[in-house]
């Protein structure tokens, strides 16, 4: 499904406009440079997209912070016109809002500043996840974000070899992501939620 509509944008590159008329009202797509991607929306993918999702609502709540998350709401960097980012998981601030054109009447934000962390759960775009959005991300200046790639499907480049699941954690400094690679039983150590008691292992598994 996801090589067909590939082909289909290769012969006529969508405006943001566009994407919201055809594909606005289903989470399963998401528009880069005027390509739309199916994210391939496996039941493992969203187990642990709902993992991370409790797991930090959790943290919120105990923090009494004013935020909350948004599955599946649409991320249009504000310099950009044909990219919507469809994040699996996001942490938004709720005092932010007020400055985002358009949520009064639609889930979509342009600003990073709404966003305080940012989860993908890793499929097989995962050129994505790994590059594209590392970069855009960063330049949103989103403080964290995390790459779940369960099923080990990113590049060695990126994972390592021999491939495996994986946890990255991004923590932005001075504008540029650091990464941190974490497998197994390595804890996780969160800058955004630094109270989460949390490995690797139990996020890829979705805690089975």
């Amino acid at each position: 499904m996801a090589l067909a509509i590939n082909q289909l944008i290769q012969q006529k590159l969508l405006s943001f406009d566009e994407f919201l008329a055809q594909y606005g009202g289903d989470n399963r797509y998401e528009l880069i440079d005027g390509e739309v991607f199916y994210l391939e929306p496996t039941g493992q993918h969203e187990e642990v997209a709902a993992f991370i999702t409790a797991k930090i609502c959790v943290q919120i709540e105990g923090a009494g912070l004013p935020w909350f998350v948004l599955q599946r709401g649409l991320l249009r960097p504000s310099n950009t016109g044909m990219t919507a980012f469809r994040p699996d998981v996001a942490v938004v601030d709720r005092d932010e809002l007020i400055k985002e054109p358009f949520w009064s009447d639609q889930s979509i934000l342009t600003l990073g500043s709404s966003i305080k962390f940012v989860a993908e759960v890793v499929s097989s775009n995962w050129q994505n996840d790994y590059a594209r959005k590392v970069e855009d991300y960063a330049a949103l200046g989103i403080p964290e974000y995390w790459i779940a790639d369960y099923a080990g499907l990113g590049g060695t480049r990126h994972i390592g070899k021999p491939k495996q699941p994986t946890l990255s954690i991004c923590t932005l400094v001075d504008g540029e992501y650091e990464i941190q690679q974490l497998r197994e039983s390595q804890t996780i150590v969160s800058r955004t939620f630094p109270e989460l008691k949390l490995t690797a292992e139990k996020v890829l598994s979705a805690n089975r």
